[in-house]
């Protein structure tokens, strides 16, 4: 039922476009998700909250791998979308290749685009800002919740 949920890289754009003919307010956010937690689960509560739609990209596993480090992910990309699209507030998944959202966020064009308390304006990727400053789009900061890493997780897992 929620497998519904994924929307693949290539039909980004048609679904975008299906949102706004709705005129829909769309929420985007993105994130490994490796291991799911409070603090995702929350950040993505707070996103839906924002608009009508949530959109949520996972990054793949090569860019997790790059970002991470050679252990991860733990858990594969194809798992981890479906896990975030099971969730209530989550609308779609979106799996995208590259280490930084630029290329998910061109497609989505998203009314907003939240983002956790550990960024802020200046330490955002500044051409994910300027994408979505481009289409007319804001962005939300969520405050930020301390004790929910996944890489605390998974090294109290190591233990």
């Amino acid at each position: 039922m929620f497998e519904r949920k994924l929307v693949a890289f290539s039909e980004l754009a048609e679904w975008r476009l299906r949102i706004r003919k709705r005129g829909q307010c769309l929420v985007a956010t993105n994130g490994c998700f490796d291991l799911l937690h409070l603090g995702h689960i929350s950040c993505l509560a707070a996103a839906r909250a924002k608009g009508d739609v949530l959109i949520v990209g996972v990054n793949s596993d090569a860019a997790v791998r790059s970002l991470k480090g050679p252990s991860r992910p733990i858990v594969t990309a194809t798992d981890r979308a479906l896990m975030v699209a099971a969730l209530e507030s989550v609308d779609a998944v979106c799996i995208f290749n590259e280490v930084k959202a630029s290329a998910f966020l061109e497609q989505v064009q998203p009314d907003i685009y939240v983002k956790g308390g550990d960024y802020t304006l200046e330490t955002l990727d500044q051409k994910e800002r300027q994408l979505v400053e481009l289409y007319g789009g804001r962005i939300v900061l969520l405050p930020f919740i301390p004790g929910n890493s996944t890489t605390d997780l998974a090294q109290r897992i190591r233990l």
